[in-house]
């Protein structure tokens, strides 16, 4: 079965932050680590750039809109180099070809069921969410919503409520299972009519027009959600809709607060169109600085980039990899980032490479597996990254207690060989399920020949 993995596409009104960084870094390991199991696999990620933020964006820094979603886009396009990210397709939602006809051809198909009408509406509109919200204030953001009056192109949601709700509770994989729950709650509750649309005028015209209605924008998330599809369904380079989505296995990597969009707007869309669902959603929490949500619309931000100019991509994979919790919000501190690298990587793994090389005479010996392989599988499996590396630690200090245990240094011929091989077989075994974590890393802890200073590279 093929593997399609697919982060949620960013909006570009400002640089890209840490917080982004570790959902394409978790995508990024679940790609690796199914090719590194001989799976067919495709990753996607891309940019939201439709959005109305990005206007308000460009406004405020007297840049013509196109050039400013352009430059901002190329930033989180050029991520895939100090991430070592291996995405085989990035969208840009604005000037991607295939979007907009993939857009347009499922909209079409909403509009032949009679999925759409047109209404006047009065409601509170969070510009962060680039939504309504049912309250005066956003609960996602904390801001205060504006009252906006409209005439929209509304979809209908409560149409497909019942069948949203039987395929979450049979069907779509969400986890962690509190967001499963949170996500069926809001279901059972009710769903009302969702609008889709927007005056075009409101936006300078910038988005993509509603089919047959050019006074009308389409509303950016459900321009976004279709990009998962777009790409396939308009594809003129072999990929296949049919392998990548209709027979394959999906996954969305998410963060917690558009979890509605993806586990409820975009299933209805779906089934609207009469096209396959996904198969599973996985959400990440959020990364914070001394408590506050790390974001570009909170205006808290710490940059990926210059995190590993000054520490190394090692550093920082492995932090986002093996701090953030699988539920709550994770602290983050350069102070962090440095013990734990430290600690795991240059006190780990890297000293128990070279402790094994200085036995071996310069060399990492060949030698039997360990028992490792599973136990990451069933990790990831479960998105857990935390017990994941873990798994990749507890086999690294197993080891070094089989050299304390067997002191090689005191053995002789045969007896000294098994053991070194038993070491070696140990070493390569923690390289090659490690290599999805940390790409060269891996690489070069079976190859440098030097030993790990403070906050070296693996």
């Amino acid at each position: 079965m093929s593997f399609y993995v697919a982060t949620s596409i960013a909006y570009v009104n400002a640089e890209p932050h840490i917080g982004y960084a570790l959902e394409l870094v978790q995508a990024d390991v679940l790609a690796r680590h199914r090719r590194l199991r001989g799976e067919q696999v495709r990753f996607q990620t891309g940019t939201d750039d439709n959005a109305f933020k990005n206007v308000t964006a460009a406004r405020a820094a007297g840049v013509d809109v196109h050039e400013f979603v352009k430059g901002n886009a190329a930033r989180f396009a050029a991520l895939r180099e100090p991430l070592e990210l291996s995405y085989d397709d990035f969208v840009s939602t604005s000037s991607d070809p295939r979007h907009l006809a993939g857009v347009e051809k499922l909209w079409r198909a909403s509009a032949a069921k009679g999925d759409f009408y047109r209404k006047s509406y009065t409601g509170y509109y969070c510009s962060g969410c680039e939504a309504f919200v049912t309250e005066p204030y956003c609960p996602e953001h904390g801001t205060k919503a504006e009252i906006v009056t409209e005439e929209n192109w509304f979809f209908r949601l409560s149409k497909y409520a019942d069948q949203i709700l039987h395929a979450l509770e049979h069907e779509i994989r969400i986890e962690p299972e509190a967001r499963r729950n949170e996500v069926l709650s809001f279901v059972r509750s009710g769903l009302s009519d969702i609008s889709v649309s927007r005056p075009a005028a409101r936006s300078n015209g910038w988005g993509i027009p509603v089919p047959d209605d050019p006074s009308q924008v389409i509303y950016v998330w459900w321009d976004a959600l279709a990009n998962y599809i777009t790409t396939l369904r308009e594809s003129t380079q072999g990929d296949s809709f049919d392998q990548w989505w209709r027979d394959g296995e999906q996954v969305h990597v998410i963060g917690k607060g558009i979890i509605r969009f993806h586990a409820v707007y975009w299933p209805a869309l779906l089934l609207s169109a009469g096209l396959p669902l996904p198969k599973t959603i996985f959400v990440h929490e959020y990364l914070t600085s001394h408590g506050a949500k790390i974001s570009k619309s909170s205006g808290v931000r710490v940059s990926p980039v210059d995190l590993i100019d000054k520490y190394g991509v090692d550093a920082v994979r492995w932090w986002l990899l093996r701090e953030p919790a699988k539920l709550g919000d994770t602290d983050f501190t350069e102070e962090r980032l440095i013990d734990r690298h430290d600690s795991d990587l240059a006190n780990g793994v890297g000293n128990l490479f070279n402790r094994v090389r200085g036995l071996a005479g310069g060399s990492i010996p060949e030698g039997p597996a360990i028992e490792l392989t599973s136990t990451v599988d069933a990790a990831l499996r479960d998105f857990d990254f935390r017990a994941a590396t873990a798994a990749i630690v507890a086999a690294v200090d197993e080891t070094n207690r089989l050299i304390e245990t067997t002191r090689p240094w005191e053995l002789s011929g045969t007896e000294r060989e098994e053991v070194l091989a038993r070491l070696g077989g140990a070493c390569r075994t923690i390289a090659h399920e490690l290599s999805p974590f940390l790409p060269s890393g891996a690489d070069r802890a079976l190859n440098a020949a030097r030993a790990f200073p403070r906050l070296a590279t693996l």
